[in-house]
């Protein structure tokens, strides 16, 4: 490998740190709309899964060249899937410790249930359907590739 090669996990970290930039913003400022009292459903756009599917579309994108574009994707998302979780599980515990009385307080009985529920089912909620549209997307960029290879040159 030479120097300048970084590994397929250090592609997928890097691809991962800015989705997890703006998930670490996005779930505080939701959360801080639904306490100014803006409907759930005029929020419901501001989510982890549809920051999600879109970094997945742009990531395969991005890496549909890569000889391991499938292994980056993949790796991607299990980096950015439980970290962009973790404030939505401690938003749980600000709602229930203070009974604010949003929607992120509701369901759990404790912390410990709270955590497993948003951070590892909450990651497969993002993860499966993120990974079928990041290989969809690989699929065609790759596609369309071929396309243009294959197109005859026209003479004029």
């Amino acid at each position: 490998m030479k120097n300048n090669e970084k590994t397929t996990l250090q592609q997928a970290i890097y691809y991962a740190k800015a989705p997890i930039i703006i998930a670490l913003i996005l779930t505080p400022v939701r959360y801080c709309l639904e306490l100014f009292g803006l409907p759930e459903n005029a929020i419901f756009i501001i989510g982890l899964l549809w920051l999600t599917l879109g970094f997945s579309i742009y990531l395969g994108i991005k890496i549909a060249n890569h000889k391991q574009a499938f292994k980056i994707l993949l790796l991607s998302l299990l980096i950015y899937s439980p970290i962009s979780r973790i404030p939505v599980a401690i938003l749980w515990w600000v709602d229930t410790k203070w009974e604010i009385g949003t929607h992120y307080g509701l369901y759990f009985d404790n912390f410990g249930q709270a955590l497993l529920n948003h951070v590892i089912y909450g990651s497969l909620v993002q993860l499966i359907p993120g990974f079928l549209l990041g290989t969809l997307t690989i699929a065609i960029m790759r596609y369309r590739k071929t396309l243009t290879k294959n197109k005859p040159v026209e003479n004029g």
